[in-house]
């Protein structure tokens, strides 16, 4: 990501969260036709994905009143 400022997160999750992480990652690997995928891009996606989708819900919640 040439260009793009990132910030650095520290946090704690519960090893079960770890291991969930850890199987979604070697899935995107197993998956993915580029090369090695880290942590921080599978998290990355996930939360732009959430994101779009929580979007298109407040707009349907809008339309909806």
């Amino acid at each position: 990501m040439p260009g793009k400022r990132k910030v650095q997160l520290n946090v704690r999750l519960a090893p079960e969260t770890v291991m969930k992480l850890d199987e979604i990652v070697e899935f995107y690997q197993e998956n993915t036709k580029v090369g090695r995928v880290y942590k921080a891009d599978v998290l990355t996606d996930i939360i732009e994905k959430s994101y779009e989708v929580m979007q298109k819900q407040k707009m349907a919640r809008k339309y909806t009143r």
